[in-house]
């Protein structure tokens, strides 16, 4: 273990964000440098705890007392190999996962947790500046081909998995460049490209094919895809973004967050869907609704305002989530804190009614109304109708599925009664010799889950090619049951 007295000697401590009116200005990560010595204090405060929970909070299973014992003893090299035995991508996980290993955490039950996504970042940066991280070639391919269609980190993880099984591995994505909504999503502020670009150049390097801009059932058919490949992964992800069919919804400037989003990764402030000047409203209050904040505040929005359903979250935990379970707090990302320094309001407990037309076919407003809920349905509160000036909205509400388009039609495949495309315990669908990875099966979730998954079902695909595998699958704590 680490310094038995660590947790008593040492506080929680993070990098520091840099100055909001700094930050806004540009499109790189938020956070400043942390120095060595800080870190090794925080990989310190990992306690002899005998059951470490956070194995079970973490759906890869990784290795966290290990590792962090390790950088208490400035054993670097050793680090990193504990942390990519169980994670293919531990600079996006680091940086994006919202950390169900800390709300595991046995310190956390009454002091603060384990800064553990701040330990993995700075082994997974600091082994890329060391040339720590190099391409694993296989010995020997076994000639066996697989098509992995889509490139979010599902896609990915399967797809390193099965290449470093020795099979040939083509990896399909609509989009003009790898990496899904990790590239298209995510703004650079919370991850720059850099990191999605560097593992791609790995996996190249081991033997993975990329095809980009390729619509799988349209320019490849799924007749085509099952006479080429052995094998086939659908990592497409739960891309049907839920809408909001109120009256308006078709005025001009009323946008899906993945529409408004993939362009202002691709153009930031010159994106052809820009904030600047304008009044901004952002429905929905998660991860995607603050990207949606961040991405405004830098093109240069007038005004920010982001509004939620749901009663505002505590700042402790709930009696109804009691430690270790993943608990609903109230959170201040680094989106908030700009939104909050610009004079922007977050509102929650209240319900959009109508979009509002400015006469010309364009939206000047939201009509709004705070309800009661959830428990009572979000009852409308009477009296409490009122205008929000908007002339820009982003739908930041979540995904309900996959797109069931060509390719999952003409593959045949089942679907679960969440409208996820079932599959068995081996991750195979209904269809024999394609399998399921990610959010396309599991529905909307966790960057942690779908590595996960991809892992797990690159490990079953192996077996099912060769009749056994030497690939790790791993045990997928709390998993929603596969069939």
């Amino acid at each position: 273990m680490a310094d038995p007295k660590g947790f008593l000697t040492h506080d929680r401590e993070l990098p520091a964000r840099r100055p909001v009116d700094v930050r806004i200005q540009d499109w790189r990560e938020v956070y400043e440098d942390f120095p060595a010595p800080k870190l090794t204090k925080q990989a310190a405060r990992c306690m002899d705890c005998g059951i470490p929970f956070c194995h079970n909070g973490c759906p890869l299973g990784n290795l966290i007392p290990e590792w962090n014992d390790l950088v208490y003893r400035h054993d670097w090299q050793e680090a990193i190999e504990r942390l990519h035995a169980t994670n293919n991508f531990p600079e996006f996980t680091g940086r994006l996962c919202p950390a169900p290993c800390e709300a595991a955490c046995v310190l956390g039950i009454n002091a603060d947790p384990v800064a553990i996504k701040r330990v993995e970042v700075e082994i997974i940066d600091r082994a890329f500046a060391e040339g720590w991280v190099k391409p694993q070639v296989p010995a020997v391919r076994t000639g066996r081909r697989v098509a992995v269609v889509g490139s979010g980190p599902a896609g990915l993880a399967a797809a390193q998995q099965l290449s470093r099984a020795g099979h040939d591995v083509t990896v399909y994505e609509r989009a003009d460049a790898v990496g899904g909504l990790l590239r298209y999503g995510i703004p650079e502020f919370k991850m720059e490209k850099r990191h999605i670009d560097r593992r791609i150049e790995q996996m190249r390097a081991e033997g993975t094919t990329f095809v980009t801009g390729c619509n799988v059932g349209v320019d490849v058919t799924a007749a085509e895809l099952r006479e080429q490949f052995d094998a086939v992964v659908l990592a497409g992800g739960a891309t049907q973004w839920r809408d909001l069919p109120i009256a308006g919804r078709s005025l001009n400037g009323v946008y899906q967050a993945m529409e408004y989003l993939p362009p202002a990764n691709v153009s930031m402030a010159d994106s052809p869907i820009n904030a600047r000047g304008k009044h901004v409203v952002v429905i929905g209050g998660g991860d995607t609704g603050a990207d949606c904040i961040g991405t405004a505040i830098r093109q240069g929005a007038a005004s920010v305002t982001q509004l939620e359903i749901m009663p505002k979250p505590p700042g402790s935990r709930a009696g109804s989530q009691p430690w270790p379970t993943f608990p609903t707090l109230f959170k201040m990302e680094s989106a908030h804190e700009e939104l909050e320094d610009g004079g922007g309001a977050r509102v929650y407990a209240v319900s959009t009614v109508e979009f509002v037309d400015d006469g010309e076919g364009n939206v000047r407003a939201l009509r709004v109304v705070d309800v009661e809920g959830p428990q009572t349905g979000f009852k409308p509160i009477p009296g409490t109708e009122r205008e929000i000036p908007a002339d820009l909205v982003t739908l930041s509400m979540g995904f309900v599925g996959p797109e069931k388009g060509a390719l999952l039609t003409d593959l045949g495949v089942d679907y679960d009664p969440r409208g996820n495309v079932a599959r068995d315990k081996t991750y195979m669908t209904s269809v024999s010799g394609v399998f399921s990875a990610g959010d396309m099966g599991r529905g909307q979730s966790l960057i942690v889950w779908a590595i996960a998954e991809g892992r797990a079902a690159a490990s079953c695909v192996d077996r099912f090619l060769t009749g056994e595998t030497a690939l790790p699958y791993p045990i997928l704590p709390t998993a929603r049951p596969l069939v």
